[in-house]
């Protein structure tokens, strides 16, 4: 038996994994908030700036509601979701056992923490605050860097499930 194939081995394997998957949502909360910082600061409410000429643009909201601005008075209750997602996918992510299920939960967490960071602390109060969108996709909806990289995230897991990618390995027991 190896060092590498060791049963102590294995509690160090997941706590490493477990702390690349917090440096991956780490990432993806300070490029996600450096981008609204940037669209904040250099962006309008009142006008867009053509990217990809009127298919993809740059135009300024504060989104109270989730995706298509869907639940627009229900701001608490993204809020309680939002750390609800954080929870359970820290639980999975301290259990990870897999490099690919690792870049996943990394993604869909750091996109669940900037969305809650949102709903936390921009105005209007805390709780229900206001999350920035300024990615125009035409007239189909406005999103942010978080929804791309949450989008990525969840194709990526039901892709790991569909083709039997394990979230943990087989053990002998089972």
């Amino acid at each position: 038996m190896t060092d590498d194939e060791s049963p102590s081995s294995e509690p160090t394997r997941r706590i490493r994994l477990f702390w690349f998957t917090i440096v991956i949502a780490v990432a993806v909360v300070l490029a996600d908030q450096l981008s609204k910082l940037w669209a904040v600061s250099n962006l309008s409410t009142s006008s867009s700036v053509p990217v990809i000429g009127e298919f993809i643009r740059f135009q300024l909201i504060f989104n109270s509601g989730a995706a298509f601005s869907l639940g627009t008075n229900s701001t608490w209750v993204f809020t309680i979701v939002a750390a609800a997602a954080v929870i359970v996918i820290s639980w999975y992510a301290w259990r990870v056992e897999s490099k690919l299920w690792m870049v996943a939960l990394g993604l869909l967490l750091g996109g669940a923490a900037t969305h809650l960071g949102d709903r936390l602390f921009r105005p209007p109060s805390f709780g229900q605050g206001h999350v920035v969108d300024f990615i125009a996709y035409g007239n189909f909806f406005i999103g942010n860097v978080a929804d791309i990289i949450l989008f990525c995230g969840a194709v990526m897991l039901v892709i790991l499930a569909f083709t039997g990618v394990r979230l943990r390995p087989v053990t002998a027991s089972e």
